[in-house]
This record gives C-alpha cells, structure tokens and sequence, in this order.
C-alpha cells in the first residue's frame, strides 16, 4: 500500500497550461500517474500532453472522474483554486504554489479540515508513491519502492535522503513533502498515523527544521503511538535566532523552535537522530535489521 494516493488517484492539474503545470504534468505522466484532466479559466478544449484541458473544476471532474488535485496555480489566485477542488471532494489536494498569503493558507487549511479533505502543502514538492503514482514535482529517478515512509518539511532533503536511501537499497513507500510555509495542510502527526497504519511502511523518516513546534507535537504523538521505528533529522542546528532560514516557517522566536529542542524531544521519544542527512540509510538499515 501507499498512503493517501496509489494506483486509483486520478490526478487533475489546476494551472496545466502554465509553464511550470505543463513541465511536470509531463514528468508525471512519464513517472505513470494518471493525470486524467486540466484545468484553466477560459483555456477549456485545449490538450496538454494529451491530457483534456476544462474551464473548471466542475466540470472536469464530471468528465473525467478526477479525485485528487495538483495545484500549479499563481500565489494570487491559488486560494481560490485550492477552495475549488476543495468543494468539489478532490483529495489529496496538492499546493505546488509559493509565496501564498498566510490568510489565503489559513481559509484553504480549515476549509479542508471542515471539509475531511487532506491537503499537502503550500510550498511543496508534493507526495510521491514509487511506482504507483506522483503528484508534484519530486525528482522521479531517486525513487525506488520499498518499506520506508518519509514525511519532511523540506523538498532539497527529501530528495537527498531517498537518493541515499535508494543507494543503499532501501525503497520507499511514500514519500510527503510537507511544505515549510507557517501553515501548511498536513502536520507531522496526521502522516505519522497514516504511516503507522499503513501495512507496507516498516520505518518512518521524518526530516524537520527550525522554527515552530512541529516536531516537538510529533515527539509526543511518536512516544505514545508509534510502534514502528523512526529516524529523524533536523535541519538548522547552526542557524542564528531571528532570522528566517530558507522557508517562510523557519526561524527561531527566541528560545522556541531551536533545533536542538527537537533533537532532544524526538530522541526522548526513542527516535535515533541523524547529525548528517547522509546518516540517514544507515540509521534505517539498522531500524529494518539489515
């Protein structure tokens, strides 16, 4: 199995006609996801890659019987876009998009929670299922299928450690990127459960940063729910208080969000922490008892 996407995920695209919508719908395609559908206001009836291009959501879910979403769509218009598959019963929705408005984040967050839709991102690389399907725009050659689920809020080490993984001979299961926006859609915790249940995954990856209190509610949740073995790593042990590292989310506020916090939270809660991403694999192996 794969957790909240596999071989059924029919994938529309909001913003296929875009340059960046367009590249990677190609790539997803090549990877064999089915992308069913596209859409763009006022671009209805054109193809992209063969894939049927609609004004609207709507419409191209009753088409094409889409049930996930990939959002390509400009900052300024992404609320809207995101609102819209929302409504419409697509999930996962996947917010490619950066540079949202927190406020915009905010509305799309807790229209989906009231809705029971999951949403990954803003600011994402997107979730990739090896062999089964991809949404977003993580490298698809680093992938390989096998026991391991990693959820991250940074894109760069996602596709650092599943190359290392894959090097090794360790497949993935899943693989999540998060985003690293102040608010994003899925927390640590909600993968961390999906991970758990998930009969494929054997150990969990959970690579975080600086900045907010993520991985600390995911020490809490790992120590008294997780049975299955999890490695971390945590970006940003040598970066100064008050200035923003890279992501939106990634900035220490005085004492809080400090990376040796988290390293500490999630090895009281029994995870063996990486000092290196290059650790990781062999952290992994040791965990599958390899």
């Amino acid at each position: 199995m794969a957790i909240l996407i596999g071989e059924h995920t029919r994938v529309l695209v909001q913003g296929i006609t875009g340059y960046q919508g367009e590249f990677h719908t190609a790539r997803m395609l090549e990877f064999g996801t089915r992308v069913v559908a596209g859409v763009t206001p006022g671009k209805g009836g054109a193809r992209v890659h063969g894939v049927p291009v609609f004004d609207t959501v709507e419409e191209a879910v009753e088409a094409t019987g889409a049930n996930a979403s990939c959002v390509f769509v400009p900052a300024r218009f992404a609320k809207d876009a995101a609102l819209e598959a929302i409504a419409a019963g697509l999930d996962p929705v996947v917010v490619i998009t950066e540079h949202i408005p927190v406020h915009d984040a905010i509305a799309v967050v807790d229209f989906a929670r009231r809705r029971g839709v999951h949403v990954i991102g803003p600011n994402c690389p997107g979730i990739t299922a090896p062999d089964r399907c991809k949404i977003g725009i993580m490298p698809s050659h680093l992938f390989r299928r096998g026991p391991v689920g990693l959820l991250s809020r940074s894109g760069t080490l996602t596709y650092e450690i599943v190359a290392g993984l894959t090097r090794a001979g360790i497949g993935q299961s899943t693989a999540v990127g998060m985003g690293g926006d102040p608010v994003v859609g899925m927390s640590f915790v909600e993968l961390l459960e999906l991970f758990e249940q998930d009969g494929e995954t054997e150990a969990i990856v959970l690579v975080g940063e600086i900045g907010g209190a993520a991985e600390e509610e995911a020490a809490r949740y790992i120590r008294e729910h997780v049975r299955k073995p999890v490695v971390a790593y945590v970006a940003g042990r040598t970066a100064p208080p008050g200035k923003r590292m890279g992501h939106a989310g990634a900035v220490i506020s005085g004492t809080e969000g400090t990376a040796q916090a988290k390293v500490e939270a999630l090895q009281q809660a029994g995870v063996a922490v990486a000092e290196l991403p290059t650790r990781v694999p062999e952290l992994v192996a040791r965990a599958l008892g390899r």
